[in-house]
């Protein structure tokens, strides 16, 4: 798993490589108004709350930090995902985690779900391959 979210992560690399700041930074019609720094943004957090959630064994996608440099400059997206590749790297093991979040319509409803490091793994590559297609 740690394999292919890097070689996902690349391959977004290699994309982002061939943009100027403008194109990556456009927000389109056919992207619903957003842009496509504004999917990596989100894709990349993602990633990163995993990365800080392992040290706790408790992510929170919800809780994200939200970094708007991301959006905007495709270069410090590469310089992230250059990071988050690394540090995925070195965890090789599989650690359980808890998942937590609110999944209703009620502000203060927050439920706790075992999760483990693969699995949220799975679910981030699978969360960037859907913002890639939306891409």
């Amino acid at each position: 798993m740690h394999n292919y979210s890097q070689n996902n992560l690349q391959e977004i690399k290699l994309l982002l490589k061939s943009l100027t700041d403008e194109q990556y930074q456009f927000k389109s019609n056919l992207l619903s108004g957003a842009s496509i720094g504004q999917h990596t943004r989100h894709i990349l957090e993602f990633y990163l709350c995993l990365l800080k959630g392992r040290h706790n064994r408790l992510v929170n996608y919800d809780k994200r930090e939200r970094n708007l440099e991301l959006e905007n400059s495709p270069k410090f997206a590469i310089y992230t995902i250059d990071k988050i590749c690394n540090n995925i790297g070195d965890y090789h093991s599989c650690c359980e985690l808890v998942l937590e979040g609110n999944f209703s319509n009620s502000e203060h409803s927050l439920v706790s779900i075992k999760s483990s490091w693969m699995r949220e793994l799975a679910y981030n590559l699978e969360h960037s391959i859907h913002h890639q297609a939306l891409i």
